[in-house]
């Protein structure tokens, strides 16, 4: 068993904090009865355990909508996937997508909340901290010192992924009293500065190293500041972090940061904490509790899978056929100006067919991050079998003929590195990368692009570095189909294909960018923002990557991507499920602060963003 923050014998003490947090509908309802007094915990377990707390609280405790994985919020949002299942499953997801969305929606609130109650976590932990007297002694100092840094970490975080979700929202710390006064707290301050400040802390005061895996260490917090920097574009700012990050960064283990051989091996259980982590929550499978697993993932699997294959429910988060597309190539390197989308150089698919019928997996070329990123017909789907089409898909007219792929459980993981304990098994130990390091090098590139001291040749290099792994053949996904299985009344049996495995599934080219490609600072952007979407498709990144390219030369970027993909889109999906959608720029940079919490506090204190 890994030695991580999961496995922490702290039960007893857990239990107590978990209490002194309980999750409340808005965090700024009256007190309820039966909390503990924080004094109870002034002592070294106890702020040991409040850590832990907050820690717990980074996955979203079963709150699918708070996780860092944004599935909803920065993939689905920015056209790598659809809801998927059925129009009426989970149907507050909806507008969501379409980008109609109200302050009202149970799923906003949950994000909203979700995060609030990291910040609660937190700041109690600080108000413990300042109760715990150290008696003289120098080592539980060090140990409130080293506590703080991570709590202020933590807290930096769940302030970030307000700010770029809901922009300006009430910042709260630990000498707010929560039950009284809380109510008076407006969202006219720019969140920024408190969370560059927190995070500055923890980078003063971490550690290069842990015994225990999942706990931020100093470079981690560096890595966060660069990117905190980057949303600010504070960009020399931001070079100066990446370039330190590059050189000597290091996991909490003590690896040096780099690149894992193979693009796969970023998304498996087995090879969780690896050099390429930078940070990531921790899951874990079989603890007891499926909410120490990745619980926001339950839904996004192939569905009616049976024993073939994983998951069995419920196909949501399935890929768009504008992300498939992007994948094609021409010579190696990626089309430009949305030419992926015109005639042949769209993928073929089974839309419309069953599993039944005939079908030919398109030839290539594509890159080969295609075929670890989503499922297609016939395309070998992990080690369990060629995908199969309709058949594990839910709805097709309503979500396309794709299936997700990443942090999806292998067979070999079956039972062991996935959790068979509840409703469904789609409950695995694959920890959930909120920071990875080839997400570093593509936002320094970015910076060494921006930056008045940067350079398109090394901004060019750390792109090159990140596709160069994409050419390493042993990870080409393997298998082609060589004849069907004959039925007995004539014919050809189109579910069971014979399958050459000592073949590639497909064309795979991926060359690397020359100095004619990167010769001006636009055709850089242009590279680099393609490469963040092949690369981290699926991973929550892209539309606050839209949003935030939304400037200079480029002010009407993420309007400008959004509408052509749901142009494209609309019409491939029958269901309607996109028929007349539309980003609005000025408005759907950010989501609508929750009615409930300006009924709350009143529109006086509580300002609703623009448009809303």
């Amino acid at each position: 068993m890994k030695n991580t923050l999961k496995t922490r014998a702290l039960a007893s003490v857990l239990l107590a904090v978990l209490l002194l947090y309980a999750c409340k509908d808005s965090f700024l309802e009256v007190k309820p009865t039966g909390t503990l007094n924080e004094d109870l915990l002034a002592t070294p377990q106890g702020i040991e355990a409040s850590l832990i707390a907050v820690y717990s609280q980074v996955n979203g405790r079963g709150n699918r909508m708070a996780s860092p994985s944004n599935w909803v919020w920065g993939s689905i949002r920015g056209g790598e996937n659809n809801k998927g299942t059925d129009p009426g499953d989970y149907s507050d997801i909806n507008p969501i997508q379409r980008f109609e969305a109200q302050a009202t929606q149970g799923v906003i609130s949950d994000k909203y909340n979700g995060l609030y109650e990291g910040v609660a976590r937190a700041n109690a932990t600080m108000r413990i901290l300042a109760k715990t007297d150290a008696n003289g002694s120098a080592a539980i100092e060090a140990k409130k010192v080293l506590v703080e840094a991570q709590v202020r970490f933590l807290r930096a975080h769940f302030y970030f992924e307000l700010k770029r979700g809901f922009n300006n929202t009430p910042y709260v710390d630990e000498t707010v009293d929560y039950q009284k006064g809380i109510e008076l707290v407006g969202n006219d301050k720019d969140l920024y500065p408190m969370i560059e400040a927190d995070m500055q802390f923890a980078i003063d005061n971490l550690p290069e190293t842990w015994t225990e895996l999942g706990r931020v260490n100093v470079w981690a917090a560096k890595a966060y500041m660069a990117k905190i920097l980057l949303y600010e574009k504070k960009f020399d700012a931001a070079k100066a972090l990446f370039d330190d990050v590059i050189a000597n960064g290091k996991t909490t283990k003590g690896d040096a940061y780099k690149l894992q051989a193979k693009f796969s091996d970023v998304f498996r259980a087995a090879n969780d904490n690896n050099s390429e982590s930078v940070w990531a929550y921790q899951s874990a499978a079989n603890t007891g509790s499926v909410n120490n697993a990745n619980p926001e993932f339950d839904l996004n699997w192939p569905y009616n899978t049976g024993a073939d294959g994983p998951g069995n429910c419920c196909s949501f988060f399935q890929p768009t056929f504008e992300m498939g597309n992007s994948f094609r190539t021409e010579n190696g390197l990626p089309l430009k100006a949305h030419a992926y989308n015109t005639g042949a150089n769209q993928l073929i698919t089974d839309m419309g067919l069953e599993s039944k019928d005939a079908f030919t997996t398109d030839p290539g070329p594509v890159d080969p991050r295609l075929d670890h990123t989503l499922g297609r017909r016939y395309v070998q789907y992990l080690d369990w079998k060629p995908f199969p089409g309709k058949a594990w898909i839910r709805n097709q007219p309503n979500a396309g003929p794709y299936q997700t792929k990443k942090y999806v459980y292998y067979k070999t993981d079956k039972g062991s590195l996935q959790d068979n304990s509840s409703w469904t098994p789609g409950y695995t130990a694959i920890n959930v990368n909120i920071i990875r390091f080839a997400d570093v090098l593509l936002m320094a590139a970015e910076a060494e692009v921006e930056a008045a001291g940067g350079s398109l040749t090394k901004a060019m290099d750390y792109v090159n570095m990140i596709r160069a792994r994409a050419q390493n053949p042993s990870d080409f996904v393997k298998g082609v189909v060589t004849g069907f299985t004959p039925l007995a009344a004539g014919g050809n049996d189109y579910e069971k294909p014979i399958m050459d495995y000592t073949q590639d599934a497909t064309l795979y080219e991926v060359d690397l960018y020359t100095a004619a490609d990167f010769g001006t600072a636009a055709d850089a952007r242009e590279a680099i923002r393609f490469e963040r979407k092949l690369e981290l498709s699926g991973e929550g990144h892209r539309f606050f990557d839209l949003v935030r390219w939304s400037t200079g030369t480029t002010p009407n970027y993420a309007a400008d991507e959004i509408n052509a993909y749901l142009t494209y889109e609309s019409p491939k999906i029958p269901s309607g499920a996109f028929s007349g959608a539309k980003y609005t720029a000025g408005q759907d940079e950010f989501l609508p602060i929750p009615q409930a919490q300006i009924d709350i506090q009143t529109p006086d204190v509580l300002k609703q963003n623009p448009g809303y």
